[in-house]
């Protein structure tokens, strides 16, 4: 049983943008409960979610997620209210703050203290997004500023949060989490249980759960792991996400994977649920001969679980 657990879809974010915002559209169609896209290096997220909401008009659009050091938090809050407003309130803000890799080599910007870089960043847009102002001082941020946007209103902050400390600010400062290479075991036995209790210990209400997981309709589970540790070989090399697969015992992005026939995956989403996600975000893998056709059956398949 799916015990209520939302399922979503992850839309391809390096579409053109006339073609994401029809996959958006489509995914509303099918009855998906929210439709999320990838920040990485191609076209940008919350841009073509505030197309998409112009076009849709009830399936939430999420960021899974927008790099934190690239923007300040006042600008971050101003686009996330734009296109919170664009979409008539369905905008969940996905944030996490990227990879040393990333911050470091490519941006060449300080990758220090992320955790506490992530805690201010997630306050001052908080404080922006309810009170339309901020006056914050903090140990990494000093800002005092004010935004006003037409029509927003405040939006759910998600937060990639797979160490101990992230885990932490999900619960109690942030609205939960997104999260990706985290499995069922290290859901269930690691990342919710601390989230849940955080939020308990603060007061706040239950956080949301949103775990992203690949997945692939086939009987050759073989071939879907070959298909999906290629597409995903960068993961393992990422230290927060080799942490995280390490936490469910798992050594490469196949071992956190749904792979089998239509039973097998419906069987698979159930035990996420039972392991206290509350929405999912397949990211669909076509494996096989056919994998156009293949891909169709699987979405054919999530859009019907989505719908109960």
């Amino acid at each position: 049983m799916l015990k209520g657990m939302r399922i979503g879809i992850g839309v391809n974010a390096n579409a053109g943008p006339s073609d994401v915002v029809a996959a958006v559209v489509r995914a509303e169609e099918a009855g998906f409960s929210s439709a999320w896209l990838a920040q990485i290096f191609s076209n940008d997220a919350l841009t073509l979610l505030a197309l998409a909401g112009s076009s849709t008009g009830r399936i939430e659009l999420g960021t899974a997620v927008v790099p934190t050091h690239s923007r300040h938090p006042l600008y971050m809050a101003q686009q996330a209210l734009t296109t919170q407003a664009a979409c008539d309130g369905r905008l969940l803000l996905g944030l996490g703050p990227s990879h040393k890799l990333v911050i470091e080599n490519m941006l060449g910007l300080s990758y220090a203290r992320p955790a506490r870089h992530v805690q201010e960043y997630v306050e001052i847009v908080r404080a922006l997004a309810e009170e339309g102002k901020v006056s914050y001082q903090g140990e990494l941020y000093r800002v005092q500023g004010q935004v006003a946007v037409k029509g927003a209103k405040p939006f759910p902050i998600l937060i990639g949060a797979l160490g101990a400390r992230m885990r932490k600010i999900a619960g109690t400062i942030a609205d939960g989490t997104i999260t990706w290479m985290a499995g069922t075991a290290a859901l269930r036995d690691t990342l919710i249980p601390d989230i849940n209790a955080a939020a308990v210990g603060a007061g706040r209400p239950a956080p949301r759960i949103v775990a992203s997981i690949p997945v692939a309709l086939t009987a050759d589970r073989d071939a879907a792991r070959s298909v999906i540790d290629e597409a995903l070989a960068i993961y393992p090399q990422l230290p927060s996400y080799k942490a995280v697969l390490d936490l469910g015992g798992a050594s490469r992005p196949s071992d956190v994977a749904v792979i089998g026939d239509e039973t097998a995956i419906e069987s698979a989403l159930g035990e996420l649920a039972e392991a206290g996600v509350t929405d999912l975000v397949p990211q669909p893998f076509p494996v096989g001969t056919e994998p156009k056709a293949n891909l169709a059956r699987l979405h054919q398949l999530l859009a019907e679980l989505a719908r109960r």
